[in-house]
């Protein structure tokens, strides 16, 4: 480093070598990858299956966050690494995809990479095993097709799509109520479904959570729950058939837009102006008693006064309701919102058949049901729980059975779980290495011993002999050529996971070897790592 001063005499520093920059390269780079890959998935293994551990993590803003789920335990960690940021977004795009499966896809990855190391050391070339696991991924998928099964449902008969939600949530912290979950999450789902068009937008299930009550209490509201209630604490709590005047506009009389100054010198003006004040705002709640409503949901707030006369008109009211809920309150009562009191007609008003409060233990926390909707396309997902953390997990625990009920709803295709699925297609895979000439067969070879490691990390999860048990399903398999055994984790007595009801989605476990095998590729395919060297 070297001192020197500019015309000013202002002191600056020279360091040189600026452009120096470290590199790895050729097989160092790859094997450097490799372990950072590694050393994610390793992460991500102990939480996989019903069995699984959880993570907690403590953001630097000090929010602690206790969760199963992958695609969250690697959102909230800090990865610097580029390579652990690939992991990171491969489970992000399994959570977006499909929803479900975020654990397995990165413990899929993590496999392919570690060997894929044998092989490297071996002096196979990398574009050769990733050409080797292209192919094989291809086999796997279609082998997956193979053993896949239909299974018919109907609004009446949900059970099967219930059967499935409860596979997704019996590795989530909220097992213990797996089966309630999983019929809410499948009436929630079938509420706001296209099945003609085989469509379900997930955004109109608003899941909300409320500190306070049991797991237990967690229930399905065909309608709209506000963390909001009645601005006057004398309004009615219960509106039956209530007409709804859904408002963006300010509820109180209008401000000059101009600046404006009023020389106010006796008594009898300021009277005035008060009641001139009063008058409009009476016609305006009177505007909304001839239009017909009973009821105002407001976006804006209205000051103490407003509140007053509102109470003496009759007309319930409830403020400063976000605009996410008013679109939600719109789309499940069938009334428009309206963004200018001139506007409001009876037709744009939606209507209910019961707006209750509700309010929740000791701590006078009030929230507003609506419900019995004109359309009840827009529905509410209701927890209660110990504690925040509890609630945040239910939350996506939920969400990813709600996936999982919209792929099904999608496509209704079927796999079995507890590791059946991997270990048939890992036999299906060897068995078919031998007809491949060429370095490839190696490739596709360790494929298939890769697919092993997930049935594997399910039997270490669950407290067995991880070895010993893998190898004796698999024969199990071969000798019975049934696809369907797999890992007892839950220790029920039977390997066949047909009978113990473990199903997972065709097309989740078909994106989870997809997406596994093109990060793996890409990865392989870097030889070159150049960073810019640390001051």
């Amino acid at each position: 480093m070297a001192l020197a001063f500019d015309e000013y005499g202002r002191p600056f520093i020279i360091i040189k070598e600026q452009g120096q920059k470290a590199r790895l390269r050729g097989l160092e780079a790859q094997k450097a990858n490799i372990s950072a890959g590694k050393a994610v998935a390793r992460i991500l293994r102990t939480s996989l299956g019903p069995k699984g551990m959880d993570k907690m993590l403590q953001s630097p803003d000090g929010d602690v966050i206790v969760t199963n789920d992958g695609a969250t335990i690697l959102e909230q960690m800090d990865v610097d690494n580029q390579i652990g940021k690939l992991m990171v977004e491969l489970s992000r795009s399994q959570d977006y995809e499909i929803g479900d499966g975020t654990t397995g896809v990165v413990v899929l990855a993590g496999a392919l990479l570690e060997q894929a190391e044998k092989l490297l050391e071996r002096g196979i070339h990398p574009i050769r095993i990733a050409e080797g696991y292209e192919m094989a991924s291809r086999l796997a998928v279609d082998h997956l097709e193979h053993i896949s099964q239909k299974f018919e449902f109907s609004v009446t008969n949900i059970e099967p799509l219930v059967q499935t939600c409860m596979t997704t949530l019996s590795s989530k912290i909220v097992n213990r109520c797996k089966r309630a979950l999983a019929e809410i999450a499948v009436k929630a789902v079938l509420a706001v479904a296209d099945l003609e068009r085989k469509d379900v937008n997930l955004e109109l299930i608003k899941v909300e959570g409320k500190v306070g009550g049991k797991l237990e209490d967690t229930e399905l509201i065909y309608g709209i729950v506000v963390d909001k209630d009645m601005s006057h604490p004398q309004m009615p709590k219960r509106i039956e058939e209530a007409k709804i005047a859904i408002l963006t506009c300010p509820f109180e009389p209008p401000k000059p837009k101009t600046k404006h100054k009023i020389d106010i010198d006796t008594v009898e003006k300021f009277q005035t102006l008060r009641e001139q004040e009063q008058k409009y705002f009476d016609d305006m709640v009177q505007k909304c008693k001839d239009v017909g409503a009973t009821l105002v949901i407001c976006q804006w707030g209205f000051d103490d006064e407003a509140n007053h006369l509102l109470m003496h008109r009759n007309l319930p009211a409830v403020r400063w309701v976000g605009g996410v809920e008013l679109e939600l309150i719109a789309i499940a009562t069938g009334g428009r919102i309206v963004p200018r009191f001139q506007d409001l007609t009876d037709e744009k008003l939606g209507k209910a058949g019961l707006v209750r409060e509700k309010s929740f233990g000791t701590t006078k926390d009030r929230m507003l049901y609506i419900e019995h909707c004109a359309n009840s396309r827009a529905v509410t997902i209701f927890i209660r729980g110990g504690n925040k953390m509890m609630i945040d997990e239910t939350k996506r625990s939920l969400h990813d059975a709600l996936c999982v009920a919209r792929n099904l709803i999608r496509s209704n295709s079927i796999v079995y779980g507890g590791g059946s699925a991997e270990l048939s297609c890992s036999i299906a895979v060897e068995a078919a290495a031998d007809k491949y000439p060429g370095v490839e067969q190696y490739a596709i070879r360790s494929f298939a011993e890769a697919l092993d490691f997930i049935p594997m990390a399910l039997a270490e999860n669950c407290g067995l002999p991880p070895i010993d048990t893998v190898t004796a399903v698999k024969s199990q398999q071969i000798k019975e050529n049934n696809p369907y055994c797999g890992i007892d984790c839950n220790d029920v007595g039977t390997n066949n996971m047909m009978e113990q009801n473990v199903f997972e989605t065709l097309i989740g476990k078909q994106q989870q070897i997809l997406l596994a095998t093109q990060v793996v590729k890409m990865i392989l395919k870097i030889d070159d790592v150049i960073t810019p060297s640390a001051y």
